[in-house]
């Protein structure tokens, strides 16, 4: 009877390969916000997505070092505002370290249900926490949602490095390195 081999450690990817890689899929831009007892608190994420329809969930992936997290955990509840085509400069502007009433200067915004909502954005969907788990250098949060709008319009992708409408993904689109016959 022959020894089973021992299963070897895949060698782990580098971050800038896999950064490049997923640069490849286009994903909607949002902020994640928050309310604590020093005012509002916010910041761009695209690892945002539905969870489940029944009941109806929301997944965010936050920053471990992050005010946001720290806020959402406090408050127990969050919004994920997906941004509209033409708001690149506030995705820009809520992924920096800024101080949050910087973040916050001349930003639109009203409260639904003790959660910050942004105005002029594509969708808003209000959550109560429920899950903080680990997901390496973020936390992976869940959250019940309790309201939903969706005032509509073009949404804010980010691809390949840069914020664009939707309808330019296209257009970004480079030659893929594979063939169409490399597909499955």
């Amino acid at each position: 009877m022959a020894t089973p081999e021992p299963e070897s450690t895949p060698a782990a990817v580098e971050p800038d390969a896999f950064r490049r890689a997923m640069s490849q899929l286009p994903t909607g831009v949002t902020v994640v916000t928050a309310l604590g007892n020093d005012g509002p608190s916010g910041l761009t994420a695209n690892a945002v997505l539905s969870l489940s329809l029944d009941p109806p969930l929301m997944l965010a992936a936050l920053d471990r070092g992050s005010r946001t997290l720290r806020t959402v955990e406090e408050a127990g509840r969050f919004g994920v505002n997906v941004l509209a085509a033409g708001q690149a400069e506030r995705a820009r502007s809520f992924s920096t370290k800024l101080e949050m009433e910087e973040k916050w200067d001349g930003v639109a915004w009203h409260e639904r249900g003790g959660i910050p909502a942004l105005d002029g954005i594509v969708v808003w969907v209000g959550c109560e926490l429920r899950d903080v788990l680990a997901g390496g250098d973020h936390v992976i949060v869940t959250g019940a949602a309790v309201d939903v709008a969706a005032p509509d319009g073009d949404p804010l992708i980010f691809y390949r490095g840069a914020y664009m409408p939707l309808g330019r993904c296209a257009v970004a689109r480079s030659v893929s390195p594979w063939s169409d016959t490399d597909a499955s």
